[in-house]
């Protein structure tokens, strides 16, 4: 599941949210939303709240709660990534009118808002590209790098559609083709380059130094312009071709370590490059000096 984890404010409340890449929806953190509608002294509070609704609610056999998923959210205690049930629109509506609170309709008015804007964006994409910016300069990432990661993915849409055009159109080959390429240029599957950066649910071009991007990017521009000039059809003659791109970018790898004399291929991330605000998914970190 591709998930992009987000903090959304409901007046001066925040709720933790994710959207999933592939069903298209948000998917909103059920504690969070408790401790809003229910004015709960504290976060705990409200997770015990939850846990008392939750059970009368299984017992009267209430779908949207056996239907909740828990997904791994930043606590805002210590920082730290914990399984949390979540709910997605429908299902948190449902749940809503099980709790008496003046603030529901608010909320269910701010949650329709909320997928509205979301919707907007895949219509209009400079709205997405717009957004993603303003997330990025949150985050804390500086210009440069921002420009260079909107540029990535550019090219990267330009890619998939060059394999949808050469008849790619499992999820599980684009998979296989974007393994095969990281593979080809850095030694690494995305899996095991997320494992080496020390990642988890975290995307990994998110924690991707310049140079890597850079690396990444040039692999994929190149794949596709060859691609365009080949007319591959079927996954087979879409390999060679992302393996050509990728050795394009592997050579270009090997000459820049000649000169500088260590791996581009870093194992830093996010959190050891950019400085982290206090809602932010990663934890404060002491800088290097």
């Amino acid at each position: 599941m591709s998930e992009k984890e987000k903090i959304q404010l409901f007046e001066d409340r925040k709720i933790r949210s994710v959207w999933d890449e592939e069903k298209e929806k948000w998917f909103f953190s059920v504690v969070d939303v408790c401790w809003v509608l229910t004015d709960q002294p504290s976060l705990d509070r409200a997770r015990n709240y939850w846990k008392v609704l939750k059970k009368r609610l299984m017992e009267e056999g209430n779908q949207s709660v056996t239907n909740c998923n828990q997904l791994k959210m930043v606590s805002p205690k210590d920082g730290k990534r914990y399984l949390t049930d979540v709910a997605d629109m429908e299902q948190m509506l449902r749940i809503i009118q099980s709790i008496p609170s003046k603030r529901a309709e608010p909320f269910k008015v701010w949650m329709a808002k909320v997928a509205s804007e979301r919707i907007d964006q895949m219509i209009d994409p400079e709205k997405s590209i717009d957004q993603a910016m303003a997330d990025y300069r949150r985050l804390g990432y500086s210009e440069a790098w921002i420009n260079r990661r909107i540029k990535s993915i550019e090219i990267r849409k330009g890619l998939t559609d060059e394999w949808k055009r050469g008849g790619v159109t499992q999820e599980v080959d684009f998979a296989f083709l974007t393994d095969l390429m990281s593979k080809t240029w850095s030694g690494f599957t995305t899996k095991e380059y997320k494992k080496f950066k020390g990642l988890t649910k975290e995307n990994l071009r998110d924690n991707m130094t310049n140079i890597e991007l850079l690396l990444n990017a040039l692999a994929e521009e190149t794949a596709t312009q060859i691609s365009k000039e080949r007319n591959p059809e079927g996954l087979k003659e879409n390999a060679t071709i992302a393996n050509e791109g990728a050795e394009v970018a592997k050579s270009t790898r090997g000459d820049i370590e000649k000169r500088l004399g260590h791996s581009v291929v870093s194992s830093e991330k996010a959190i050891d490059y950019i400085q982290p605000a206090d809602e932010l998914p990663f934890p404060k970190k002491k800088r290097k000096k």
